[in-house]
């Protein structure tokens, strides 16, 4: 079967959380954690884009197989999977780099983007406050910060935090799920 792989980016919060999200998700090929959105020169590392001086927010890119999952899919999962409403904060992480964002890498996407959050903020008391703008660069995050769930489950931000995303996600999106 051919398949038809594209990429989304997208920040949620903290990227351990998203990333574990989407390494569930049917049509999922790749989940790379990472950093996108700011001016700072050179390859940003984790402890400048903790600053909150960067501009940068964590991100994740997905590889997916659009013959699977539909991107609209993958926007739907991502905004039922973080709370969209929150200007720069999710839980108690705070700052720009935990800010709600949609990078999109073409004019398809920024159109679907746009739709998919307007006919999904009557699900919200809120006003959806999530960042919707055109990918410039993706900055791959340090290793150790790849694969983070799967490799640390038994730690605390893991089971506190992380757990209850992917609860989240099989009641919202168990017919997605691998």
């Amino acid at each position: 079967m051919n398949k038809n792989l594209q990429l989304a980016t997208a920040g949620g919060g903290c990227f351990w959380c998203t990333e574990a999200v989407f390494q569930e998700v049917k049509g999922v090929e790749k989940v790379v954690s990472g950093y996108a959105g700011g001016k700072a020169p050179g390859k940003p590392t984790y402890r400048e884009i903790c600053s909150g001086l960067t501009g940068h927010a964590e991100v994740i890119q997905i590889t997916f197989d659009a013959n699977e999952i539909s991107f609209e899919d993958i926007l739907v999962i991502f905004m039922t999977t973080h709370d969209p409403t929150t200007l720069n904060r999710q839980g108690a992480d705070r700052g720009t780099q935990y800010r709600s964002v949609i990078f999109y890498h073409d004019k398809n996407q920024q159109k679907i983007t746009e739709e998919v959050l307007k006919q999904i903020q009557q699900y919200y008391n809120d006003k959806i406050v999530t960042e919707i703008s055109p990918l410039d660069i993706f900055y791959e995050a340090e290793q150790e910060h790849q694969n983070y769930y799967r490799e640390n489950t038994q730690q605390g931000y893991c089971s506190f935090v992380i757990e209850p995303k992917l609860s989240k996600l099989r009641k919202l999106h168990a017919d997605k799920l691998k």
